[in-house]
């Protein structure tokens, strides 16, 4: 309406008062109803013609969308293991800390199988002490054979020596019983090394191994047991936490409630604006903003990027081919935008649905020496134009109340 106004005060006006003050055309007598068309068709063609100049320019090169928002990360709040809840530590909307316990579940099994770990590793720790004992007593065994071995090499001695002097005194199967004698303890020796190294092989390989075996359960049992404490992974306000005690709680089929973390970085905005406007948005545009959570305010803005994708071309690999007829409807061009003054968001809640313009400028472009004249007039008539977007935008933040509690159908 405002463009039309404008453009008829250049194209109708001056029609209507030649025709006038130049011809002497009154209304209702030359001027009427069903003559205006003819004797204002100049003026009236001009208009329309100019004012969807006007607009195309207006609406291209200062692109405008009701698609912005500011939209914030959730969490849910689920456990890392099905259970019933056993005890709760928080209320619906209490601010939580980073850390803190929100609620625990049943815990009996998994302490269980935790002191089941913690006594198999005090089995094995006894073990190794009982292992030492027997490597001593396996040691000592060692030096009895050895001693016996030694008695029984002398008593052979003894003997040979006795019968090469005398081979009366001494018989031959008198002599092999001292060779079996010897034979035996060497056998016995052998035997007592061999069961020392068993016991230490226990000692130093086999026991160890079980002990750390035995360590690991415990840890494992540990971690399950912790899994039972549900924590707060960032700092937030919990909402639709409505818990009971004796709740079963399944990660995947009923989480506990949304966890929504605090805002402390710098508000960003996502807005999505026509596709037509792709060669036109860049980083560093300024824009402007309002939102329905603060009506009658004008925010300023400034895009920080413009997301080189569009969500409708997505695709995911199936087992069907992808028909493009049948895909969704053309998609929106994501753009993210800062607030100049970062005070003047802090009073809109995160998610609230916003209006907002971004602005061509060309003021460095006609700053070069070699913009040709026509180009620099159309430029100028281009940022000249943003005034009429921008004064649009705060008719819209003024009828936004009226348009949101008068005229909407919620």
């Amino acid at each position: 309406m405002i463009e039309i106004i404008l453009c008829s005060l250049v194209t109708i006006l001056p029609d209507y008062l030649y025709r006038r003050y130049m011809q002497d055309m009154r209304w209702g007598r030359e001027l009427t109803i069903f003559s205006v068309w003819y004797q204002l068709r100049w003026g009236i063609t001009a208009c329309v013609l100019l004012s969807v100049s006007f607009i195309t320019i207006i609406f291209y090169y200062h692109p405008t969308t009701e698609n912005v928002s500011s939209f914030f990360r959730t969490i849910t709040i689920v456990p890392e293991t099905n259970g019933r809840v056993s005890k709760i530590f928080v209320e619906n909307n209490e601010t939580v800390e980073a850390g803190d316990l929100i609620f625990k579940l049943d815990d009996m099994l998994q302490t269980a199988n935790v002191e089941i770990a913690q006594r198999k590793i005090e089995e094995i720790e006894s073990a190794i002490l009982v292992a030492t004992s027997e490597l001593e007593a396996a040691k000592a065994k060692i030096s009895q054979a050895e001693s016996a071995y030694a008695k029984a090499l002398d008593d052979l001695t003894r003997k040979e020596a006795l019968s090469k002097r005398n081979n009366s005194v001494v018989s031959e199967s008198e002599l092999k019983s001292y060779q079996y004698d010897a034979d035996i303890q060497k056998a016995a020796i052998a035997d007592a090394i061999a069961n020392a190294s068993a016991i230490e092989s226990k000692l130093t390989s086999l026991l160890p191994a079980q002990r750390e075996s035995a360590i690991a359960s415990l840890d494992r049992a540990q971690v399950e047991l912790e899994k039972t404490n549900v924590y707060a992974g960032v700092s937030g306000k919990v909402q639709q936490f409505a818990l009971q005690v004796g709740d079963y709680v399944n990660p995947f089929l009923r989480p506990a409630g949304i966890l929504v973390p605090s805002v402390r970085d710098v508000r960003r905005f996502q807005a999505g604006f026509n596709q037509i406007s792709a060669q036109v948005l860049k980083p560093g545009m300024a824009a402007e903003l309002t939102c329905v959570s603060a009506p009658f305010e004008i925010i300023p803005m400034v895009i920080v990027e413009v997301q080189d994708v569009i969500a409708s071309g997505q695709f995911r690999p199936t087992d069907q081919l992808r028909d493009i007829q049948s895909g969704a409807r053309p998609g929106t061009l994501p753009v993210l935008m800062e607030p100049l003054y970062p005070e003047q968001v802090r009073s809109i809640p995160p998610g609230s649905a916003c209006i907002a313009n971004a602005y061509t400028d060309n003021y460095r472009v006609l700053e070069e020496p070699e913009t040709g004249f026509m180009k620099a007039l159309f430029l100028h008539v281009v940022d000249a134009t943003s005034v009429v977007h921008g004064a649009i935008l705060r008719i819209q933040a003024l009828l936004l109340p009226v348009r949101v509690l008068v005229l909407s159908d919620n």
